[in-house]
């Protein structure tokens, strides 16, 4: 699969900041890492280490299980697990928003009226204008019909790059569910070989017991022949 740290180093540091950057190299492709050795790796305190690892779990970018650790008093060490899949989901969820948003204002750019005014470069909506009867509330210019076609470019610029970055994460989002699926159906596939087998080492058991009973059996019925037999009496010449 693609190594998706790059990615994650950005989803990382655009929702908790720069220090959770390292936190990718630490974690990317292992499970319950202990906060030590992450802290170590940082070069932070277990204070510094925990504070940015617990904002990460608040966003649900990482996962822990805890343990009681005798060597340290029995105070819990945790254990951490970066969420790839959640990570590029919720990258993608501010993606669709930032989307949304733009292509609400390019709409707005080109249906609406906008007035601004020459010297105190104040923009307008045409409610807030006619508001002011289209005089500039600062310096009492007259307020002029502003171009938005420029804007429209911006907006559409900016769209353009913010729909090309959710293309390329969705397929990455896409990726990862199928990786994790493979992973999963191994999984159910080595539970299901997993209880076949103990099934088969029951059925051994059982057939073994069964096969021992019968010959205990056989044996107490050759017992009890021979037996009767020896107690039978003869019959006289």
């Amino acid at each position: 699969m693609t190594d998706l740290r790059p990615l994650l180093k950005t989803i990382l540091s655009s929702l908790v900041g720069p220090p959770a950057i390292g936190v990718v190299d630490s974690l990317y492709e292992k499970k319950n890492v202990n906060e030590f050795l992450i802290a170590k790796k940082l070069k932070l305190t277990i204070n510094q280490t925990r504070n940015i690892l617990y904002r990460l779990a608040d966003s649900r970018l990482v996962s822990f299980i805890r343990k009681k650790d005798a060597k340290k008093g029995g105070w819990y060490t945790y254990f951490w697990t970066l969420s790839i899949a959640k990570s590029i989901t919720s990258y993608q969820t501010i993606l669709l928003t930032q989307q949304a948003t733009l292509q609400e204002q390019i709409h707005s750019q080109k249906t609406g009226r906008f007035y601004t005014c020459v010297n105190c470069t104040v923009h307008l909506t045409e409610d807030q204008a006619l508001l002011q009867d289209y005089v500039c509330a600062e310096c009492g210019e007259v307020l002029t019909l502003r171009d938005t076609a420029p804007v429209i470019v911006e907006f559409e610029k900016e769209l353009a790059k913010v729909q090309g970055t959710l293309s390329k994460v969705s397929g990455h989002l896409g990726n990862v569910h199928v990786a994790d699926e493979k992973v999963r159906q191994r999984k159910i596939q080595a539970e299901i070989r997993k209880k076949a087998k103990e099934r088969a080492v029951k059925r051994a058991v059982k057939a073994k017991e069964r096969a021992k009973e019968k010959g205990l059996l056989k044996s107490m019925k050759k017992k009890v022949t021979h037996i009767f037999s020896r107690s039978k009496p003869q019959k006289k010449r």
